[in-house]
């Protein structure tokens, strides 16, 4: 008997947490559905599962052996949205076998908080309101001490794909300008977003609030260092939004603790970060645990554009929702799993 197998292995996502329960039926129409989501899913069901999959939801390791005994196979459809290197991604593209990722759900929740945490840091507001509670607010003109105004300063922005062009259009109210740093884009596609295309050095020295959302790839691991915070003006501000790697952790720390700029952290070299780490005690860091993207509809974003995009290739057509990971790409991309912690 003929089965199409849609294998769902989803982890450290779970279901319940991307679909509404009218995106699992949808899901659950197009084939037989397995699903194991309390462990990843054991090598021996992967393996008696391949001959009859058609889609795999996760981020199930599929080197060309796998891939070779997955002939019915369509697409992989990553719900982690880190492509990871245990996939043989040029196979896939040789084979036209898709290999997509909902990614971009994450683009406005993640763009909306780094913008209230970049106007957090500019006006303090969060340091105010701890020296209100302290006892040790300053009133009016003297509270304002080292502020700025987020509306006209000049922008830097590190990367940009789905994150950074989702902050530079919620940032066209406050007539920014605002300067692009991206070594994977043409300075054509910075230009039509009313951006000026330039060289990081530039993009620092020139800025008073820097936007970090650049992948981690491996090229550039730790490429954002002293040298980079060292250009920026006193009093400036980094956010940090996207990975960990892409900085010189312990630079970026050395900065903010000379007092010389103020950061916001949304990411961290190691995560959970442990009780006992020193960034929990250090004065001018704005400090998020890696959730400006995780918001409730953002999650079943996710679910809703992989099922989608799935119900178009079940029919020969293709995805309109997800990005593809493309091999020149996805092989030099360092990501690590998303902790569910």
């Amino acid at each position: 008997m003929s089965r199409n197998i849609i294998l769902v292995d989803p982890l450290p996502r779970t279901l319940v947490q991307i679909m509404e329960p009218s995106v699992r039926a949808r899901l659950e129409a197009l084939g037989e559905v397995v699903i194991s989501e309390d462990h990843p899913m054991d090598d021996a069901q992967i393996e008696e599962l391949l001959p009859h999959t058609v889609l795999i939801f996760g981020q199930t390791a599929m080197p060309k052996e796998r891939l070779d005994r997955a002939q019915k196979l369509k697409a992989i459809i990553n719900v982690e949205t880190n492509l990871l290197p245990n996939i043989d991604y040029q196979v896939c593209t040789e084979r036209g076998i898709w290999v997509i990722t909902p990614a971009s759900a994450f683009a406005a929740p993640v763009a909306e908080a780094a913008l209230g945490m970049a106007i957090d840091l500019c006006r303090n507001i969060t340091t105010a309101d701890r020296q209100f509670r302290a006892g040790t607010e300053g009133w009016g003109l003297a509270g304002n001490d080292g502020v700025f105004r987020f509306g006209g300063a000049p922008i830097g922005i590190i990367g940009f794909g789905d994150l950074g062009r989702q902050l530079r259009d919620l940032a066209r109210p406050f007539r920014n300008v605002v300067r692009v740093f991206d070594p994977w884009l043409p300075d054509q596609i910075i230009d039509r977003s009313d951006c000026i295309p330039a060289e990081i050095e530039t993009v620092f020295r020139e800025s008073r609030v820097v936007f970090v959302f650049a992948s981690v790839t491996s090229d550039n691991e730790g490429f954002i260092n002293k040298r980079h915070f060292d250009l920026m003006r006193s009093g400036s501000v980094f956010l940090l939004m996207s990975r960990a790697a892409v900085v010189n952790f312990p630079d970026l720390l050395g900065a903010v603790e000379s007092g010389r700029i103020s950061a916001a952290v949304d990411v961290f070299p190691n995560e959970p970060v442990a009780l006992d780490d020193p960034v929990r005690r250090m004065e001018g860091l704005l400090l998020s645990a890696h959730r400006t993207g995780a918001t409730r509809d953002a999650l079943f974003a996710i679910g809703e554009m992989a099922v989608a995009d799935a119900e178009l290739i079940i029919k020969g057509y293709p995805p309109q929702l997800s990005r593809r990971a493309d091999p020149a790409t996805a092989s030099r991309l360092r990501s690590k799993p998303v902790s569910m912690t």
